[in-house]
């Protein structure tokens, strides 16, 4: 799916050449990692060239087809619900050259790296590495939950107005216990920030220490994402468990 590149080079020197270009003063690079750090968020949405975007935009629509409904609530998140579409790892990977592409991108890890302040690392879990959501019925939520690993790029290929709901929330510097997670006692005692975001914006978080969700949807409306993950060194010395992921993608 990324033939239209082919002529002026592949996806790792498009991206490199693009960031060389876009993010060439190291002052607003220091902002971003400053407020990533402090938020464990900072919306990015200039961090590819527009036209590979466009291009993993027309590849997850593609993809649709074959998402799955799920509706269930889980234990290990203090039962919050998740009541949406999924598509995992697998399906991506067999279906899609773009997306595995972009994922192994170096150029792209090591910018996050400097955003994070920290070596950003594929997955050693590979079904957390990339992964669809759809949601469009009201109610529809991916709620209260952290990550498995350190941090995730995500791409809006399609967001509701924020009067919908769909829009991001976040609790940053929470800890995740899987066998007591707490959730409404972090919503209690600190502040929840929340985050809008239009069709085409992309966003890094910092997701094994921000609780996060999705304000469910109150009408019929469609929000797509295409959640892209990866560990920091730390996660590589940890072995866990991943009852969430498997809950919710094949």
């Amino acid at each position: 799916m990324n033939e239209f590149m082919s002529s002026t080079g592949t996806i790792d020197e498009r991206i490199q050449e693009h960031l060389d270009k876009e993010f060439s003063d190291d002052r607003e690079v220091l902002s971003l990692s400053q407020h990533f750090r402090r938020e464990g968020y900072v919306k990015v949405p200039n961090i590819v060239p527009a036209d590979i975007k466009d291009a993993v935009s027309a590849d997850v629509r593609r993809l649709l087809d074959q998402v799955k409904r799920v509706d269930m609530t889980l234990n290990e998140t203090s039962n919050s619900p998740r009541r949406m579409s999924t598509l995992g790892f697998r399906s991506i990977a067999d279906n899609s050259t773009l997306v595995p592409e972009i994922y192994e991108s170096s150029a792209l890890l090591a910018f996050l790296s400097r955003l994070a302040r920290d070596k950003v690392v594929p997955c050693p879990y590979e079904p957390e590495r990339y992964v669809m959501t759809k949601q469009e019925k009201v109610g529809d939520t991916h709620g209260w939950h952290w990550g498995d690993f350190a941090f995730a790029l995500i791409w809006i290929i399609e967001a509701p107005e924020n009067e919908a709901g769909g829009m991001l929330q976040c609790v940053p510097h929470t800890d995740w216990n899987k066998s007591d997670p707490r959730v409404h006692d972090y919503l209690v005692r600190y502040p929840v920030k929340t985050y809008e975001h239009r069709t085409g914006d992309i966003y890094f978080l910092r997701t094994d220490t921000t609780l996060h969700r999705t304000v469910p949807l109150n009408r019929d409306a469609t929000r797509i994402i295409l959640n892209t993950a990866w560990a920091s060194a730390l996660d590589l010395e940890r072995s866990g468990t991943h009852e969430t992921m498997e809950a919710l993608f094949d």
